[in-house]
């Protein structure tokens, strides 16, 4: 049985198994079936682009379905995201490097290993705000997902809120595998705002929204970075039109002024992602696995310099690289990971965006 050289965790996640000596393995974790595979299989897809060798290594990317669920999760680690907070301890106990493809959020300490693809809630949920102030919005309902998403958005958003003299006047929450949300978008109608924030993912992010409507809400909807995706209108439909979606830069990289320093980055992503897999088919998280490969292409040379693979000392060096590889320009934004901050981004990176005749339009 031959040494594996080392191990990159993308949810993306630690793998163990065996390889040639020369081999870089790359342990992916992704739903790719069950209600967030809306995010997980455009992912997969851009994956599938992924460059057979990096700094003159052989890579091996292996990827692992978790079926949107926390307990497969967290045990495709031991054998080679909702989900990427199972995995956490896993990498660091592994001491391995863990590029989380979505917001997870965790305790002081405890993401050392850790380091996000996606914006914060924080940063995303600063687009919205300051959105909702231009549009004279002054009291909001809340209906998002029973989890750490949910939680999460509900949590970072509520100090931007009060900050900016928006009022929270009904919280509702649902399960991701519920199939409809009729009492609590009835709650909600009922409590009137002037918007509603709807915090679910991808395909899923339809089935609330089109409830408001059938409810007979006429009020302003917004959506989360998690339903920057096809499926919101391919679901939703007529329901979703009009409908405010924040997003990072990616989603719509032809319609970014020449200035923003993202722009020919994500035209890139867009042309060879829609290349392979069909026109309009470009998403949030699909550039984030784009955004994946921009950083172990820059950080896996400089860790060579510092250990040899299959070390504890590499996969060390992969992580001190990480936070101190400095300004990057991602598809989604300028990327600078400290030290003390595993997120990068800031306020600026989030765009907001409107449905328009079933396609996104920058606002």
């Amino acid at each position: 049985m031959k040494a594996v050289k080392t191990l990159v965790a993308l949810a993306i996640t630690a793998l163990s198994t065996t390889a040639a000596l020369a081999d870089i393995n790359i342990g992916v974790s992704l739903a790719l079936t069950g209600p967030g595979s809306g995010l997980g299989i455009p992912m997969q897809n851009q994956f599938k682009l992924f460059p057979q060798t990096i700094a003159g290594e052989k890579v091996n990317l292996i990827i692992l379905d978790d079926a949107t669920d926390p307990g497969k999760g967290a045990a495709n680690p031991r054998r080679i995201t909702a989900v990427a907070a199972a995995m956490s301890d896993i990498a660091s106990e592994a001491g391995t490097v863990q590029l989380t493809g979505s917001p997870v959020g965790l305790p002081p300490g405890k993401d050392k290993w850790v380091f996000r693809l996606p914006q914060s809630n924080t940063v995303m949920g600063h687009a919205v705000v300051e959105h909702m102030k231009k549009q004279g919005i002054k009291t909001i309902g809340f209906l998002g997902y029973t989890d750490a998403y949910g939680e999460q958005w509900l949590k970072e958003s509520a100090p931007l809120l009060e900050k900016a003299g928006i009022k929270v006047v009904a919280t509702e929450r649902f399960a991701r595998t519920d199939t409809g949300v009729t009492p609590q978008a009835l709650k909600i109608t009922a409590a009137n705002p002037d918007a509603v924030l709807i915090v679910a993912s991808g395909s899923g992010a339809a089935m609330p929204h089109m409830a408001m409507i059938e409810r007979g809400y006429k009020g302003k909807i917004y959506q989360t970075h998690a339903a920057a995706t096809q499926d919101l209108m391919r679901v939703g439909g007529k329901a979703v039109e009009g409908a405010f979606v924040v997003s990072g830069p990616a989603v719509i990289a032809e319609q970014l002024p020449d200035s923003h320093p993202s722009k020919a980055v994500a035209i890139d992503f867009v042309q060879k992602y829609e290349k392979a897999v069909g026109a309009g088919l470009r998403n949030q998280f699909a550039g984030h696995a784009y955004d994946a490969q921009i950083v172990l292409e820059k950080i896996i040379p400089m860790a060579l310099k510092k250990g040899k693979p299959g070390t504890p000392e590499f996969r060390a060096a992969l992580r001190d690289s990480m936070e101190t590889m400095g300004r990057t320009i991602f598809s989604h934004g300028v990327m600078n990971w400290t030290p003390s901050d595993h997120w990068g981004f800031t306020n600026e990176t989030g765009v907001m965006l409107k449905v328009v005749d079933g396609k996104f339009k920058v606002e």
